[in-house]
Formats: C-alpha cells, structure tokens, sequence
C-alpha cells in the first residue's frame, strides 16, 4: 500500500492548484465541517508523526504558561528543552519531542504550545493561505490529506 508521504507527493500538483486557485472563501466555508469529518476518522494517538519528527514554535505565553505547569523556573525550562532555530524561534532541542509519552499522548497537553493546540489548522484559513505548509503537513499528518481530499472531492462535484 502507498504510503502517506509518496500518496502525498502524487497528489501535490492537484492539492496545491486547489489551494492556490480554487475559491478562498468557500473553501474556508467548509473547513470547519471537514476538519470534523477528518478528524472523527483519524485519531492522532494512533500516529503522533508531528511530535516525533518536528517541533512547534514555542512564543514566550508557551514557555510561560508550560514551565509553570511543570514548576520549572522560565530559564531553565528554556535551556533544558528548547534551543533557537534559523528563524529565530524557539523548538525542541530533541525529536521526539521530550514531552511525547510512550503511549503517543502529550505531557503537557492541557497547556501544550499554541502551534500544537492549532496543528494541522485543517479548521481555518491557514490551512488555504499558507498552502505550502498545508501541502509539507499532508506528507506526514493523515488529517491533513484528508482534509485536502475531502476539500477536493468537493470542488469536483
């Protein structure tokens, strides 16, 4: 069976003219119902690839709000667990993510980073307006195709 990466890369050129050409506000129209619809299929602690393989954004309401939850001082939450990438940003220092437990659920999910909380963002415009993130979350995030799928079976009817 084709798995989601190379499904994904077949699919690309049709997935990203849909974004980039199809019409904006009906497709966020239906957002909401298909982010429901994909996400009653798919359950992420079946796969958690978005916390094995990359990071969110941690902005400083995330380090604050997380390192109090856990009782750690700001600074040294920060220089445990996090380091600034290229965009000046601050992610995991590790993969997987340190706070991803051996049953896929996240440590620190009731105050998890703003990014978490949001990702795929298979309900809202971000999902259309930024559709090269879109089309990289697809690759690896079943919500995410599925959502592309779904938006596309739409536009052909």
């Amino acid at each position: 069976m084709e798995n989601l990466k190379q499904l994904a890369k077949r699919k690309k050129k049709t997935f990203s003219k849909l974004l980039k050409k199809g019409n904006r506000s009906q497709m966020i129209r239906q957002l909401p119902e298909l982010h429901e619809q994909a996400f009653s299929e798919i359950d992420c602690l079946d796969c958690a690839a978005c916390c094995k393989n990359f990071s969110p954004t941690f902005k400083p309401t995330d380090i604050k709000r997380i390192s109090k939850y856990i009782g750690m001082k700001e600074g040294d939450f920060i220089d445990e667990y996090l380091q600034i990438d290229e965009d000046n940003d601050y992610v995991v220092k590790t993969k997987p993510c340190p706070f991803l437990q051996v049953d896929n659920s996240c440590g620190v999910y009731e105050v998890r980073p703003t990014d978490c909380a949001r990702f795929p963002y298979t309900d809202s415009d971000v999902f259309v307006d930024k559709s090269g993130l879109s089309l990289k979350n697809s690759t690896f995030c079943p919500a995410a195709f599925k959502v592309l799928e779904l938006l596309n079976e739409n536009v052909q009817r």
